[in-house]
């Protein structure tokens, strides 16, 4: 059977097929819907974890204990998969193990720009590359294949356009693998110094056989042409390359992106006057190349900034594009905003309105930021809205407390918001966090964490107490409050950040797009009683318009 498929589907008819048992993720976009679509299949376990630490470690885990595992997470997750990923390529596997991540060029929904490539080189893994969804079936059921014959976890990478688009996929029956035996191996996964010593020794070796293999690997492929241009690519912008130059010039395609073959790509480059590299984001191919002595372009040509596409590879290597290739985007612009209903807006609203310093995070509340409420400070990574205004309360001290909070969600608390809640009352800060509490993971399209009260998939289970988990932390002062009551809202920041000590105020309000929640009618303006003096303009509302 074909059908078209979204390349994080075809990654999930992947783990399908190749006998993955269990899946752990947290959700980041643009690789939410691996997990999602892997969770639909009754053969694999899959979950939700708190972050993407706890989901790597799980998956780590799960290998050790012998199954096919997975854990999926967008490049900012991997700085905090980081800790175990790197541990595990030491330690090696039992059962496969394959470690997604979708990498976010021209950060359509990223705090930065990242290339997860380098996590492959530095943490001495074998990595992955797909440039379509078909692809990205194929690539997974071959990493997780590479992962068993070389005893290594194996990183999948993909991107925004990868992740997003689709094509055609042929499906094919689950291959049933059975978990393997554990024996119990301290030497081989209990990293002390001692025995960490003799298995840097093996990922060296690792790494080299591995090198070996990507030379006649058939992830890598070189597609020839009666041309004096040869063009070494991967992932998308591979894509790009074919629609653009058509089989007017040949092409090295790196599949295997890490490590990359050595005697390939000289003999490659050998035959043509002129190389390129087209890749986006950093120069780790075009690197790759010159350390073998060749002469390539790159970077000097498309920058390190932003996507690539069919018509910037057109206009850079052929001085002209088709008008087919691509809509010029001449639109309205339309940046995101708080959705009508939103019960965060009316906490922005009320921080706005008080003059508070904010200390902001991740999640769909950082719009809070955003004109007209421009209530957020700074944005840095998930949790540090905590972390961070502790460490500003410090520096300016408590006159400065008084005037300042943490904005941070229910999810990211969960993610990791509470250790910084620890670090507050432990070290005598004096912070106010406000925790928005939407009873779901919003921004990433309703995703269940361990406060909503079920799992990824829909058992009902108890919900992780928010109060308790921060009385727990040593917090005295916990306020809960609904923040559609602007007045309550308003009163309890005023109350808390005049206090000299941890505080915690909890806004519980339920996501307006939750279906699951009842509604209330809908308000009207009375135009009779309108004056037209537009300070409901100022909430920022997309549902009210003058």
């Amino acid at each position: 059977m074909k059908r078209l498929m979204l390349g994080n589907e075809a990654v999930a008819r992947g783990l399908f097929e190749a006998g993955c048992k269990i899946v752990s993720s947290y959700p980041g976009t643009p690789s939410t819907e691996i997990t999602e679509f892997a969770a639909k299949y009754d053969e694999i376990y899959a979950e939700w974890a708190p972050n993407e630490k706890v989901a790597c470690e799980t998956a780590v885990g799960a290998s050790i204990g012998g199954a096919r595992a997975f854990c999926a997470m967008k490049h900012v997750g991997m700085n905090v998969a980081a800790d175990p990923m790197f541990t595990a390529a030491y330690t090696g596997v039992n059962g496969g193990l394959v470690i997604g991540v979708a990498d976010d060029p021209g950060m359509h929904s990223s705090q930065n720009e990242q290339d997860s490539r380098h996590y492959a080189i530095a943490a001495k893994l074998p990595m992955v590359e797909p440039s379509d969804s078909a692809e990205c079936r194929d690539y997974t059921k071959a990493a997780y294949e590479i992962s068993e014959k070389f005893d290594t976890p194996v990183i999948l990478r993909l991107s925004t356009r990868v992740s997003h688009s689709q094509s055609i996929v042929e499906e094919f029956p689950r291959n049933e693998v059975g978990v393997k035996d554990y024996t119990k191996n301290p030497a081989k996964y209990v990293m002390t110094p001692a025995n960490a010593k003799g298995r840097h020794v093996f990922v060296e070796q690792r790494m080299a056989d591995l090198t070996e293999f990507a030379e006649t690997s058939e992830l890598n492929r070189v597609e020839h042409a009666d041309s004096e241009i040869g063009i070494i690519t991967a992932g998308i912008a591979y894509q790009y390359v074919r629609e653009a130059m058509g089989d007017n010039v040949a092409v090295l395609k790196l599949g295997l992106i890490n490590p990359m073959p050595k005697k390939m790509i000289l003999d490659f480059a050998a035959k043509y006057k002129k190389i390129y590299v087209v890749e986006e984001l950093d120069d780790v191919i075009e690197t790759h190349c010159r350390k073998l002595g060749i002469e390539v372009e790159g970077k000097s040509i498309f920058g390190f900034l932003g996507e690539l596409s069919q018509r910037i590879v057109a206009e850079k290597l052929l001085g002209s594009a088709p008008e087919y290739t691509e809509f010029d985007g001449n639109v309205p612009p339309r940046p995101p905003v708080l959705c009508p209903g939103c019960p965060h807006r009316g906490v922005f609203y009320t921080l706005s309105k008080l003059k508070l310093t904010v200390s902001g995070d991740i999640g769909c509340y950082t719009l809070g930021a955003a004109a007209p409420l421009f209530a957020i400070d700074t944005t840095i990574c998930m949790g540090a809205s905590v972390s961070a205004l502790h460490g500003f309360n410090k520096a300016r001290g408590e006159e400065a407390a008084a005037k300042t909070v943490a904005v941070i969600g229910d999810s990211t608390f969960m993610h990791s918001g509470i250790t910084g809640l620890m670090n507050i009352t432990y070290n005598q800060g004096i912070s106010t966090v406000i925790i928005l509490d939407n009873r779901i993971t919003g921004m990433t399209g309703h995703q269940e964490n361990p406060a909503s009260g079920h799992t990824l998939k829909g058992v009902e289970v108890p919900p992780v107490s928010l109060e308790k988990i921060c009385e727990a932390a040593g917090v005295k002062r916990i306020r809960v409050v609904d923040p559609l009551d602007l007045a309550a809202v308003e009163a309890v920041i005023r109350e808390e950040t005049a206090v000299a000590e941890p505080s915690v105020i909890i806004t519980r309000s339920p996501c307006a797009l939750l279906k699951s929640v009842k509604r209330k009618p809908a308000l009207k303006i009375d135009i009779d009683k309108c004056k037209g003096c537009k300070m409901c303009m100022k909430i920022g509302c997309p549902a009210i318009s003058f």
